[in-house]
């Protein structure tokens, strides 16, 4: 890796961190960049995997405030997350690199459409009213954050705007209490993932490193500035980088 190289993935840490904290899908960030300055896919995704748990980190202390009295909700649905997650890096691993090359672009332009169609998600969550007080999402929440660990395992990007998308329709909650529950499940997916990893994958630790290091930075931007930024020009952004990873997959 070049030195200009290393500052790209960088700074596509910072990029990632940010994006994560505020909504989601840093990964269509920071994992073209790696496709672009050559690791083979699985590499790039588990190396993408580990680098941004520091990220995950940063963002959630950021949020430590909306946390409070959140426990219980955040060890039952935790623990759904875990068992997903752990599943997702099995499966990851298990499947041929044909496999993950063949649903990886699908699974980027489903988290593309997530991430165009949010903002419509977000004004049907912001207007809805108040309902009767759900039970903690009951089952159905229970089950979706599952499999929604099942994705952030395997591959993670946007995995923040479905999380977004099930708590907002099944939790009676304020938006930024739901954030702050999304950054501390899509930590503990990453999280047990990348320890997965670290055991039973070849990792690039220079990218890792890099990525960690931006990230954490990126994390405390989205904490703290993040809701003043553009949400127009973020997903602009992040539709450019998706659909390069996108066309970079399938023509190989």
């Amino acid at each position: 890796m070049s030195p200009w190289e290393a500052i790209g993935v960088f700074v596509a840490g910072i990029g990632a961190g940010t994006i994560n904290t505020i909504v989601g899908s840093g990964t269509l960030i920071t994992f073209p960049v790696l496709l672009a300055v050559g690791l083979p896919p699985i590499t790039a995704n588990v190396s993408n995997t580990l680098g941004l748990v520091p990220g995950s980190v940063s963002g959630a202390l950021g949020y430590r405030e909306e946390l409070k009295g959140q426990r219980p909700r955040l060890l039952r649905l935790g623990s759904a997350s875990l068992l997903g997650g752990l599943l997702g890096a099995i499966l990851l691993l298990l499947l041929p690199a044909a496999a993950f090359q063949a649903i990886v672009p699908i699974l980027i332009g489903i988290a593309l459409l997530l991430v165009v169609v949010q903002p419509r998600l977000s004004r049907y969550l912001a207007v809805r009213g108040k309902g009767p007080t759900r039970a903690e999402g009951g089952i159905a929440l229970l089950l979706g954050v599952f499999g929604t660990g099942v994705y952030g395992g395997y591959f993670g990007a946007a995995q923040g705007v479905l999380l977004l998308g099930l708590m907002g329709l099944l939790l009676d909650d304020g938006l930024q209490r739901i954030n702050a529950t999304k950054n501390v499940l899509a930590l503990i997916v990453n999280g047990v993932a990348a320890i997965f990893f670290i055991f039973a994958a070849t990792i690039d630790w220079t990218a890792a490193l890099l990525i960690a290091a931006g990230s954490v930075i990126g994390g405390q931007v989205g904490s703290r500035v993040g809701r003043r930024l553009p949400p127009t020009a973020l997903r602009v952004l992040i539709v450019a980088v998706g659909l390069t990873a996108m066309t970079k997959l399938l023509i190989g």
